[in-house]
C-alpha cells in the first residue's frame, strides 16, 4: 500500500534475521531495503530502470548487491496501439504518482513518443489514491484517450480511474494487463507472472552460489501480448478493430 513506515520495518527485519535474499517487489520497496543493507543480496522485479533509481551502477552490470527483472514497457508500442484504437487523437492525458520515477520515466518517453507523431500530452498527477478522481476530471473534456504506465498507485485503484473515464466515455490505455482487467481498454505489456518466474530463477542461481547480483544483469521481458478488454470497449461505444483481436487475450 506504499507505507513508508511498514516497508522500513519489514526490512529492518528481514536484515535482523539475516536472511539469505530479499526479494522486493516494485521500485519502492527495491530502494528501500537497499538503504536498509548492501551486503544481503536483494532480487527485484517490477522495476522499471535499476539505475535511474540509483539502485545499480549500470543495468548491464549492477555493481551493488541489487539485480533483477525490469518491467520497462514498450512505451511507443503502446501508443501506436492507442493510435489504432483512436486514430483521431490529438491531445491524450496521462496520470501518474509524482513519487514515482518509474512513473516519470514513462512518461517521458510518452511525451517523446507523441511529440514525434504530433500529439500534445497533457499530465494529472496524485500523491495518493485519494487524487485519483479528481487528476481523471481535470482531463476529461480536453483529451480524447488517456495512458497509465506501471504506476504502483494508479494499479492500486484502477476502478476509480474507470469510474470517472466512463463516463466521460475515455479510452485508457494501461501499462500492464493487469490493469485492463480491472478496467481499463488495452494494452501491449508485461506478463508479470512470466516476470515473476523469470526473477525466481534469478534468485535461485544467486542462492545456489552460480552467480552474483553484481555482475548480473537487469533482465526484461523479450515479448509483449496485446490485452484487449471488450466488455470495456462496449462501455464507452468504442469498436475495435478485427486486427487487433488476433493473437490477443480477450476479456469479453
Amino acid at each position: 500500500q506504499a507505507d513508508q513506515s511498514n516497508l522500513q520495518n519489514i526490512a529492518h527485519r528481514f536484515v535482523n534475521n539475516k536472511v539469505d535474499l530479499i526479494c522486493a517487489i516494485a521500485t519502492p520497496a527495491a530502494q528501500t531495503v537497499a538503504n536498509v543493507t548492501s551486503d544481503i543480496p536483494i532480487v527485484a522485479t517490477a522495476v522499471t530502470d535499476y539505475k535511474t533509481a540509483k539502485l545499480v551502477k549500470d543495468n548491464a552490470k549492477p555493481g551493488t548487491n541489487v539485480t533483477g527483472t525490469t518491467d520497462m514497457n514498450p512505451v511507443s508500442e503502446q501508443l501506436d496501439l492507442l493510435l489504432k484504437l483512436v486514430p483521431n487523437a490529438k491531445t491524450i492525458g496521462t496520470i501518474y504518482c509524482s513519487s514515482e520515477v518509474n512513473s516519470q520515466l514513462q512518461v517521458e518517453l510518452l511525451k517523446k513518443a507523441a511529440a514525434a507523431k504530433g500529439i500534445t500530452v497533457k499530465e494529472a498527477t496524485v500523491s495518493t489514491v485519494n487524487d485519483i478522481q479528481q487528476a481523471a476530471r481535470s482531463l476529461a473534456g480536453d483529451v480524447q484517450a488517456v495512458y497509465v504506465p506501471t504506476d504502483n498507485v494508479l494499479a492500486s485503484a484502477i476502478p476509480t480511474l474507470i469510474s470517472v473515464t466512463e463516463e466521460a466515455k475515455l479510452p485508457v490505455i494501461c501499462g500492464e494487463g493487469g490493469m485492463v482487467r480491472a478496467g481499463g481498454l488495452a494494452t501491449l505489456g508485461v506478463d508479470y507472472y512470466q516476470l515473476g518466474f523469470q526473477t525466481g530463477v534469478m534468485a535461485a542461481d544467486i542462492l545456489s552460489g552460480k552467480a552474483k547480483p553484481a555482475d548480473m544483469a537487469i533482465q526484461a521481458q523479450k515479448e509483449f501480448k496485446p490485452t484487449i478488454n471488450l466488455k470495456e470497449a462496449a462501455k464507452i461505444g468504442l469498436k475495435v478493430p478485427e486486427d487487433l483481436l488476433k493473437g490477443a487475450d480477450v476479456i469479453k
